[in-house]
């Protein structure tokens, strides 16, 4: 038995192990692969005739060109800044960042198969036919997972989180075809389907596992200078390339131009609203590196919804002005109330960053939506901005801004049912999830090598 299995919570027969459910899952995938999916006309080696026919005289007018620069920043965003903002417990660097790219390998893999199979199947072969775009969503779809893992960070097994994976993607999928095809409500930068469902569905999962005795492992909830730094790095990651993010689907032209201009102007607002909070919550006027961490990205997850709309440059200053307001006013009072009284114990404090800033932003996108109007959009644009065609083609603004409200209430209604449902298997005693002593502790399931001189709980060197 490793040293690590003699730190399981769960003294069971039964545990699934996680070298089978790579393998398996892996083989699986290659199946599936072979059997569903295949080039778009665009990735294929028919898109020279696919050029002659539709008269492109350019290969730059691939999708590929327009696409992939934004796709490249929001793959940064996936891996390195989600998986270093995750680095702040002082003795979980490893699970944060190495279980990040687990789960995001596992998730974009599926992610195309279901977003596929909703939204890209060919009617006339039965294939998925994917391309840059498909890359691109299938990132947001691990979003999500990534954003509920948030809650659950240091508390669960590898195991427990391919399988929160796996149903989160399923459970998104369904959800943004609902909000995106049946509702037709708009959301390029999900506010609704990618941050309101992930943090509602991850808080779920955390109140269903919640562990009374977590204060056994109190000692490595902190963070250390150098895990705070690591961490930062992946907040100024995730700032820099949110613009992409909100504006990597907008249409082209106009609507991602102005999708950037937006998250941009939020983000900067949200900045400064949360430094000022910070200092003035403190008794000494210093700052707190948990709310610089996460608060300043508040305006980027808020603005996401309303990023390709006309929401003028001072009203995106404002979005990101209040986020950052309640953002940190959530990691100053409500993280410490859902702990003690809510039984969700939130390791991250998605409910700050994702929970509330994404209501925030599906309700200026529903308000902004229904006050569009011709003078302002011109009457081709605020056809193209909102896609008023074919089904849809005779709807009013304002109808559509009760549609961007039901989505809403769609996002907020997958999370917190999917996330029970999940919850509910993930209490399964069979994922080796980590004892409450162990919670946080990267030694359960890492190799790690500690130096001679160091002291095995904090890694800071004996003094």
């Amino acid at each position: 038995m490793t040293k690590g299995e003699l730190k399981m919570a769960k003294n069971t027969n039964i545990r699934i192990s996680l070298p089978a459910v790579c393998f398996v899952w892996q083989i699986a995938m290659i199946i599936l692969f072979g059997v569903f999916i295949r080039y778009d006309e665009e990735s294929d080696t028919h898109w020279i005739e696919h050029r002659r026919k539709k008269n492109i005289s350019t290969n730059l007018e691939n999708d590929f060109y327009y696409r992939y620069p934004s796709f490249q920043d929001v793959h940064v965003m996936i891996f390195v800044g989600f998986g270093f903002l995750m680095t702040f417990l002082k003795r979980y660097s490893f699970g944060g960042v190495g279980f990040n790219f687990l789960i995001a390998a596992f998730g974009i893999q599926w992610a195309l198969l279901m977003q596929g199979w909703f939204h890209h199947l060919d009617e006339h072969d039965w294939k998925i036919k994917i391309g840059v775009e498909n890359l691109i969503n299938a990132d947001f779809c691990v979003a999500s997972c990534l954003i509920a893992y948030g809650a659950c960070l240091g508390k669960v097994s590898p195991v427990q989180l391919m399988v929160l994976t796996l149903f989160g993607v399923t459970l998104f999928a369904v959800e943004e075809y609902i909000i995106l095809e049946l509702l037709h409500a708009k959301d390029a930068g999900g506010s609704m389907v990618i941050h309101t469902f992930g943090a509602y569905y991850g808080l779920t999962i955390s109140w269903v596992l919640y562990r009374p005795l977590l204060s056994q492992s109190k000692h490595l909830q902190g963070s250390v200078y150098h895990s705070d730094v690591f961490a930062m790095i992946g907040t100024l990651f995730l700032w820099m390339y949110w613009p992409s993010f909100n504006s990597a689907i907008a249409d082209h032209g106009d609507g991602q131009h102005r999708a950037v201009i937006n998250t941009y102007l939020a983000l900067a607002s949200s900045v400064l609203t949360t430094f000022a909070i910070s200092s003035i919550s403190q008794n000494n006027g210093k700052l707190d590196m948990v709310h610089i961490q996460n608060a300043t990205l508040a305006g980027g997850v808020a603005m996401g919804t309303a990023s390709e709309f006309m929401i003028t440059p001072y009203g995106s200053l404002i979005v990101g002005f209040c986020s950052g307001i309640v953002s940190t006013f959530g990691y100053l009072f409500l993280t410490p109330f859902m702990e003690k009284t809510l039984k969700i114990q939130d390791t991250c404090g998605i409910h700050n960053l994702h929970a509330m800033p994404g209501v925030i932003g599906g309700i200026v996108g529903a308000i902004t939506a229904a006050s569009a109007s011709e003078s302002v959009y011109g009457q081709e644009g605020l056809i193209n901005t909102f896609d008023f065609k074919d089904a849809v083609a005779n709807r009013t603004v304002n109808i559509q801004g009760g549609y961007q409200a039901a989505a809403l209430f769609v996002a907020i209604a997958f999370g917190l049912v999917g996330g029970a449902l999940v919850g509910g298997i993930l209490k399964l005693p069979i994922w080796g999830d980590p004892a409450d002593v162990n919670c946080f502790d990267d030694d359960v399931y890492w190799e790690v090598i500690v130096h001679p001189n160091m002291n095995h709980a904090t890694s800071i060197p004996d003094v």
